[in-house]
């Protein structure tokens, strides 16, 4: 492993809200109404593996809770090619002092070996660049407790309950994404963020920045899971009481065609989440009305394999990126 750290300037973040005291003896007015927070629909992940959705506050939308002032350093983990020919993993990290930085760096590195040993990325590792970007948190740790009482100082204002936002989901380990996005904006390319939050506690969340928690094993399957989505364009095919009338989805893995026609020529393969290529009811968030190609698929489940279509996806997004594998079988 080769490692390069470069000093980068320092970025300023968040806003604070200052009000005026009201004239001795004057009663204050209505209250007006605090800002509405948009709400998006976020992935949330369970112990045992299970995905669902939940509605929670757009990270976007977030405030962040103070001035603060952090310098950011880029570390190389892997580099194996320019950025235009490689996909470029960021990870960037929350809730670590600058004493803890050699303890994201670990935590860093566990969840990329537990990527890399996942196929395709297993045969395919060399393609890619991996890049740890430290933002130096003034406290240790992430917000945990959905009553805002014990909010750290940290650079990208990570917390469980997302935020507050979801009392009845502590697992939901939202971020800043904006934040998030400047401080991977540092590193030479970003095909795909993940912010680490320094906690063993599980956690994590889907979205355009995947979160996971830093110092829990299984969190990484978080990572693998969002990748199947970035890289290979493949539908979540876990599934809820519903039943779907859309237009045919655009993805490989989901289809209202009950024939199994769109994966026709997989049809009676093995695949490596087991069993072989079939029609199994239930896909894309819907129990009726969709169709997935295996029974049980990390797309499905974490923890699971890729099935055979979503393997031969993410090689396909391969060689469309690398030129260098272009035309290879």
């Amino acid at each position: 492993m080769r490692s390069t750290r470069l000093i980068l300037p320092a970025l300023t973040m968040g806003f604070v809200v200052v009000a005026a005291p009201l004239p001795h003896g004057a009663v204050p007015a209505e209250a007006a109404p605090a800002p509405v927070t948009s709400q998006v629909v976020r992935e949330v992940f369970s112990p045992d593996g299970t995905i669902s959705k939940v509605v929670a506050a757009d990270p976007r939308s977030m405030r962040t809770k103070a001035n603060l002032r952090v310098a950011a350093t880029v570390e190389t983990v892997q580099q194996t090619g320019s950025s235009d020919a490689r996909f470029d993993l960021v990870f960037v990290g929350d809730g670590y002092t600058a004493d803890e930085l050699p303890e994201f760096h670990d935590h860093v590195l566990s969840k990329w070996a537990e990527l890399a040993a996942v196929e395709p990325f297993a045969s395919y590792r060399q393609y890619f660049n991996v890049w740890q970007v430290n933002a130096v948190s003034i406290d240790s740790g992430v917000d945990d407790n959905p009553a805002g009482t014990d909010e750290k100082r940290t650079a990208l204002d990570m917390g469980f309950w997302c935020k507050g936002t979801t009392p009845s989901t502590e697992r939901l380990l939202c971020v800043n994404e904006q934040e998030a996005n400047k401080y991977a904006a540092l590193a030479p390319g970003a095909d795909q963020v993940i912010a680490l939050g320094n906690t063993t506690k599980y956690g994590g969340a889907g979205g355009g920045v995947a979160t996971a928690a830093g110092g829990n094993a299984q969190a990484g399957q978080i990572v693998v899971h969002e990748l199947g989505h970035s890289i290979g364009n493949l539908a979540d095919e876990y599934y809820s009481p519903g039943t779907y009338t859309g237009a045919e989805p655009v993805e490989i893995n989901a289809s209202k065609l009950a024939d199994g026609s769109k994966w026709a020529r997989y049809l009676g393969q093995p695949t490596p989440d087991g069993g072989v290529v079939g029609v199994f009811e239930g896909a894309r968030y819907y129990g009726t009305g969709l169709y997935r190609p295996t029974q049980n698929s990390i797309m499905r489940t974490l923890g699971r394999q890729y099935s055979v279509i979503g393997r031969d996806a993410m090689v396909e997004a391969f060689k469309a990126k690398i030129p260098e594998l272009r035309g290879t079988p």
